[in-house]
């Protein structure tokens, strides 16, 4: 029987040995061809229906969704008032005080904002500290609000009242080591305002795991940390419905250095050791995997890469639901994340900053490519510090509203579907991961690998490997490495408002917390708080007893962060990180 791409490999050969050959003849710097051609060669086995499918069906390798509706309500948008319209969180925000953050918020919805907040949380909060403790001094306030007791709560979420109350807008809280007591105190919140938790719609990022890997916003070991994040689980499927359990960050990952296939393979394997604490649990997988969610995975300058690995994670998570854990429901298999390809910030520069805006346009570009929406993330002057600047925000939002209103990029799902290029890629990508899924799976899984330093060392050797190559100039950066002549302009912008976050508030932030949380302590309860903490640490050392409910009792009586991630500690130890070279 002849083969039917014989004709073709014969042709490629032909052209390899003829025309690519005399074409080099006239470039003898180069020893190859710099760039790949594709053919059918490449996707030989290509199956339509199993590998890529309609949108919005199994194995949604082209979209997890039919269509975007953005491309049908583009013009309706273009005449709606600001801020109409979605329930769901704004952009990622937060700095000082608790009350600096409130002011920020209320700013926000005098321009006709009604999204809920994205909170932003300093790094003393995220790693289960008291800002008056004395080796967080420097700390407090700056990367993000600081957040101390329930009180702080309060203040923040002042604004959103009436119209705007908890059961109205979407929350999301980017926090991880102590998001079981962070919960907590968002539940007391809605219960003291009278609003049932079942209500309540938030997005707590609660992905401990990549702590370990990327951010190490982390506190206690791996193995005891997990147990925290079974008891948020079962406790938000049982009582919270419409609250997402998790937001895992495979760009995080991607971040610290990781590559492509590692930022994908990781992810799945945390994925899998979240849901295998909800099965374990002895919950059906159906009943909670439709609420984990993805706050982005990717971001790389690399056009069609990117593409394709967006392609290649959909399908992925999809079959890993499917075949690993018995998923029915066609949502528990969707990979739902608020944006697809992007660049990622560690793309953007320092040097010559308006030239991220071109590079995000293009990241954009790319996420409309990939089955999601055009995302120009990160605003331009990511690099330049804390909080955008309201003119970078404006122009990210307008690409997003130029490619889908006049590019029209929406009204095409998957483009690419059935590209000798990018099919052949996103099975590459695909294949590669599994791979590496299956070796972690085989030292015992993510946690394990991770307690052996495993996966730590294999993202600090990419990393490495990343930067040694663009400060070799083997990668090239535009502004950076290369074209940094004295003819070149370091272009700007002009300032047409006050940047939205005080200097003045973000320098005096940490006294005026301290002075808050020192009055918080004085006016509580305090023979009471310390009942609440004895029985806290007996409770924490039963494993069977859920600790979201008596820490939502903490919360009300307005126990301090640090004085439950202390019991933690006293109980569950802290991690210790391995040494990985």
């Amino acid at each position: 029987m002849n083969d039917p791409y014989e004709k073709i490999r014969q042709r490629r050969e032909q052209w390899q040995e003829k025309t690519v050959k005399k074409a080099l003849e006239r470039f003898p710097y180069l020893k190859e061809a710099p760039s790949r051609f594709y053919t059918p060669l490449d996707t030989r086995d290509f199956d339509f229906l199993t590998q890529v499918g309609f949108p919005g069906e199994y194995p949604f390798t082209a979209s997890v969704y039919p269509f975007d509706p953005r491309a049908g309500t583009a013009r309706m948008a273009a005449r709606a008032q600001s801020g109409s319209g979605l329930t769901r969180a704004s952009g990622y925000s937060g700095y000082g005080t608790p009350e600096d953050t409130r002011d920020y918020y209320k700013q926000n919805i005098s321009r006709g904002g009604r999204q809920g907040p994205n909170l932003a949380l300093d790094l003393v909060t995220q790693c289960g500290y008291d800002s008056d403790n004395p080796q967080m001094a420097g700390e407090v306030g700056k990367v993000g609000v600081a957040i101390d007791t329930l009180r702080d709560l309060e203040i923040t979420y002042e604004p959103y009242q009436g119209e705007l109350n908890l059961d109205r807008i979407a929350s999301n809280f980017t926090i991880n080591g102590p998001a079981i007591y962070f919960i907590a105190m968002y539940a007391a919140l809605a219960e003291n305002r009278g609003i049932p938790l079942d209500k309540l719609q938030a997005t707590p990022q609660n992905d401990i795991l990549k702590e370990y890997i990327a951010r190490g916003a982390y506190i206690f070991p791996p193995k005891k940390a997990m147990r925290l994040f079974r008891d948020t689980l079962v406790f938000i499927n049982q009582h919270i419905p419409r609250m997402n359990i998790t937001s895992m960050g495979g760009y995080h990952i991607r971040e610290a250095g990781a590559s492509r296939v590692q930022d994908l393979a990781y992810s799945m394997a945390i994925a899998s050791a979240y849901l295998q604490e909800g099965v374990n649990a002895g919950l059906e997988v159906d009943s909670f995997a439709p609420r984990f969610t993805f706050n982005a995975m990717g971001g790389s300058m690399e056009f069609l890469q990117e593409i394709a690995f967006q392609r290649a994670s959909r399908r992925m998570y999809a079959r890993l639901l499917k075949e690993r854990f018995g998923a029915k429901n066609p949502r528990s298999m969707l990979l739902r994340m608020n944006m697809t390809a992007h660049i990622g910030p560690s793309s953007t520069t320092k040097q010559r900053p308006l030239n991220n805006l071109t590079r995000a346009v293009l990241g954009a570009v790319a996420g409309a490519l990939s089955g999601g929406p055009p995302s120009a993330f990160p605003p331009y002057d990511e690099p330049l510090g804390l909080g955008w600047s309201r003119e970078a925000q404006q122009l990210s939002q307008d690409v997003g509203r130029i490619l889908t209103c006049e590019a029209k990029l929406l009204e095409v799902e998957d483009p690419f579907a059935g590209s000798y290029c990018i099919e052949s890629m996103t099975d590459e990508i695909e294949k590669e991961a599994w791979a590496e899924l299956e070796k972690l799976d085989k030292m015992g899984g993510i946690v394990s690998a991770i307690d052996q330093g495993y996966v730590q060392r294999e993202v600090t050797r990419n990393a490495y490997d990343h930067q040694k190559k663009i400060a070799s100039g083997e990668t090239l950066v535009v502004g950076v490495n290369c074209f940094t002549g004295e003819h070149e302009l370091e272009v700007q912008t002009t300032r047409l408002v006050p940047h939205p976050y005080d200097p003045d508030r973000r320098a005096r932030a940490e006294e005026r917390q301290i002075a808050n949380l020192k009055e918080v302590k004085k006016n509580r309860d305090n023979k009471e708080v310390q009942k609440l903490l004895v029985e806290l640490k007996q409770q924490a050392q039963k494993e069977d007893v859920n600790l979201v409910r008596p820490l939502i009792t903490c919360a009300k009586a307005y126990v301090s962060l640090q004085e439950v991630c202390d019991v933690f500690r006293d109980v569950f130890g802290e991690y210790d990180p391995p040494s990985i070279f």
